[in-house]
């Protein structure tokens, strides 16, 4: 019965991070595109409280995560490759902290068009991730 609840949370923690995964980087998109001040600081105290906000959900789907490999004996090729997907996930929050930094110096160098294109990864990351959770090809 523990297993099923904590599987419940570790989705339900995965589904909110990837909310903010998806919404963040499309706030940059229009704080690049910005061209009223006001605009810009608005966008900016958005993308603020959506980093704050999704940063505690992503440790909580980790942990959520990391207990079901540690605690109940989860393994195979497939998990493997999950994490892997898992880690470069936490390296694209990172960097998505970073670039909120540069937002809020005022020192973005990057075009709308980047941010869009950015925007796409966490989008691939989520479909491989769900195949090789439901198919585990290997």
């Amino acid at each position: 019965m523990t297993y099923l609840y904590l599987k419940a949370f570790h989705i339900f923690f995965v589904v909110s991070w990837f909310a903010g995964l998806f919404y963040l980087p499309r706030l940059f998109v229009n704080l690049a595109q910005a061209g009223h001040p006001m605009e810009y600081d608005r966008l900016l105290l958005m993308a603020r409280k959506l980093l704050r906000f999704m940063t505690p959900l992503a440790a909580l789907a980790i942990a959520c995560g990391l207990w079901l490999w540690l605690g109940f004996g989860i393994a195979g090729g497939w998990l493997h490759a999950k994490l892997a997907l898992v880690a470069l996930l936490m390296a694209y929050h990172g960097y998505c902290a970073r670039l909120y930094a540069d937002f809020a110096a005022r020192r973005n160098r990057k075009s709308h068009v980047w941010f869009r294109v950015f925007n796409e990864l966490p989008v691939f990351a989520l479909l491989a991730i769900v195949i090789l959770v439901v198919v585990k090809p290997f």
